[in-house]
């Protein structure tokens, strides 16, 4: 395991580099769009695997936007090129401030982010989800969308992560999920963003993994998920494909027609050598997943962390060497990896003894959100919220039920016209956001940092 690398060698670079500054001219960012084919991703016509790690400092207990924060984006992009990553999976952000510097930063490094939009305060109630499912909280959902819908390096949203867990009970949510993804689709729609994919990330549970896979890709288009995740920690090392279940889950999502990939894997119970990385990109599986996000980078009170953080240094943990030899014995797969290019929409899961919807209906938006597909959502609340108080009690909730089809695009509104009301907000062009000058100075400060840390171990 190395030693610490402190932002020392950052310094030095930005010394080295600030002279070029005013001579750098704006450039349009040449990371592609990542879109949806059958049940694969692709990228400037390429298939797309993700892989990637799930990137919070600081966890639920220390709640910070990372994406936010330029410094650290210098001290972890240099690690994550180090691992070989194309994606990096964040649970909260603060969407009343601006992530140029970090998104760019990230985009030079040919990194894509993977965002939930929900965070503490502004997500729906497993316990009563319908009070929840309100105005207020869409609102944060859509700013949250308008923040980093112009990034060509924003891969996918989550509408939700985890919100049916392993009590029946929880699964009586999955209505509303489902009709946040719609009303995301949309909102991404109607204010003329690109197609940026929307699904959601479900817990590994055996009762209702697959029915809740189903469950979002039934129905019509506009309410079904561009794609399925789920959290898998079923292979600790040492394992196999067999031994831990894998081969099954495959077995079982063989004929369905979204993308699926792992939002989490990793599993910690012994020492993690990441045994599972040549499965999941070796070719039992590409036909059906398309890769997956390890758990997580940061050292945190679980104890699943790659490296540890302490201020503007970063140690390397053994887990960290584990999964860069992982990675580096296991190529990317080359062609389409065997992806269907069609395929049928799945069946509703019908009500049961573990999953509760008796029905296919979807609550209806809720009458104070639908001016948003018009207006724009304005000014997020960021992560403290209004005054603290969140959405889940604000009021306003869905009295309704949708008719079918009532998510489809009209495309009534104009990206970035109102979707923002200072320059705190997203990227307010409808054009990819150009490379200014400092994110550019930022990728060069990455490579020269790295290579003068390099020769300081």
């Amino acid at each position: 395991m190395k030693g610490s690398h402190s932002l020392l060698a950052t310094s030095v670079a930005f010394n080295a580099v600030s002279a070029l500054a005013g001579a750098l001219a704006p450039r349009q960012s040449s990371i592609p769009t990542v879109s949806v084919q059958g049940n694969a991703f692709f990228a400037g016509g390429n298939r797309f695997y993700i892989r990637g790690i799930d990137y919070q400092p600081g966890g639920s207990s220390q709640l910070a936007d990372p994406i936010a924060d330029a410094t650290g984006c210098q001290r972890d992009i240099p690690e994550f090129q180090k691992l070989g990553i194309n994606a990096v999976r964040v649970y909260s952000v603060d969407n009343s401030v601006n992530h140029d510097t970090c998104m760019n930063a990230l985009a030079a490094a040919g990194i894509y982010l993977i965002l939930d939009v929900n965070s503490p305060l502004y997500s729906l109630n497993r316990e009563d989800p319908a009070p929840s499912y309100n105005p207020t909280y869409l609102q944060s959902v859509f700013a949250t969308i308008d923040a980093f819908a112009n990034y060509p390096n924003t891969l996918a949203f989550f509408s939700g992560n985890e919100v049916i867990n392993e009590t029946t009970a929880s699964t009586v949510t999955a209505p509303y999920i489902k009709a946040v993804t719609r009303d995301m689709k949309q909102y991404i729609g109607d204010r003329s963003y690109r197609k940026i994919p929307v699904g959601y990330s479900a817990a590994d549970v055996t009762t209702n993994r697959y029915e809740t896979a189903e469950y979002m890709n039934c129905g019509t288009d506009d309410e079904r998920s561009d794609f399925f995740a789920f959290n898998d920690y079923s292979w600790c090392d040492p394992s196999s494909y067999q031994v831990s279940g894998w081969d099954q889950k495959v077995a079982l999502f063989s004929n369905y027609s979204l993308p699926i990939f792992l939002s989490e894997y990793g599993c910690n119970t012994n020492t993690r050598s990441f045994q599972e990385v040549a499965s999941l990109y070796g070719d039992q599986m590409t036909p059906v997943y398309s890769g997956g996000l390890v758990y997580e980078y940061s050292q945190e009170s679980n104890d699943y962390g790659l490296v540890t953080i302490s201020g503007s240094s970063v140690s390397e943990r053994p887990d960290f060497s584990a999964l860069e030899t992982a990675f580096k014995n296991t190529p990317m797969p080359s062609g389409d990896g065997g992806y269907k290019q069609n395929g049928a929409i799945s069946q509703c899961p019908s009500q049961s003894s573990t999953w509760l919807p008796g029905s296919d209906s979807l609550p209806a938006m809720p009458a104070g959100a639908v001016q948003y597909l018009n207006q724009g959502a304005g000014a997020g609340p960021g992560l403290k919220g209004n005054n603290g108080d969140g959405s889940q009690n604000a009021g306003g909730a869905s009295s309704a039920t949708a008719t079918v089809g009532s998510g489809a695009v009209t495309a009534t509104g104009t990206a970035g016209s109102a979707s923002s009301t200072s320059s705190k907000g997203a990227a307010a062009s409808m054009r990819a956001p150009e490379m200014s000058v400092a994110p550019f100075v930022c990728g060069l400060v990455v490579v020269l940092s790295s290579m003068i840390g390099a020769s300081l171990l």
